[in-house]
């Protein structure tokens, strides 16, 4: 049986879970698969433990990811992790600022294709942790707080 969260989001999902949300990957090499089952075709292999992805549907066992580049794919429910990642997209370093307005001061920056580790966000700001600093970002920089499903 395949879920998908509907508008209202009253119908449930195999593990009780909203659909959309965002999950992280557990290991380093994750298979992603056409279907949710080790019998349909390998599409690619992800090298990227931390990394966020979106649940867009979900079997009983299985996953259909959406990830930061836009890719679609089947992982086992058992290669993803509930703990929230982002990462940033956008090219050049992204300052880490010790509170939630442009003018705080910069504590690090985090480099274009860094994960980082989400806390919170409120009002338009993002608590993160990466590398031993953490601070806040704009969450418009960061890939995996938005709600909204992030592939079609």
């Amino acid at each position: 049986m395949l879920a998908a969260a509907d508008d209202k989001g009253d119908r449930p999902t195999p593990s009780g879970l909203p659909v959309p949300r965002y999950v992280s990957l557990k290991f380093d090499e994750v298979n992603a698969r056409a279907g949710p089952g080790d019998d349909y075709k390998a599409l690619w292999v992800y090298h990227a433990k931390g990394l966020p992805v979106q649940v867009v549907a979900e079997t009983s066992d299985w996953r259909r990811i959406c990830d930061p580049e836009g890719g679609l794919a089947w992982v086992h429910k058992r290669t993803t992790d509930g703990r929230r990642m982002v990462i940033r997209m956008q090219d050049g370093d992204m300052p880490i600022r010790r509170k939630p307005r442009d003018e705080a001061k910069v504590t690090a920056y985090l480099r274009s294709r860094a994960l980082a580790g989400l806390d919170r966000c409120d009002k338009g700001w993002c608590k993160i942790r990466a590398g031993g600093a953490a601070g806040w970002a704009k969450e418009v920089d960061l890939w995996g707080v938005v709600e909204t499903p992030q592939c079609r």
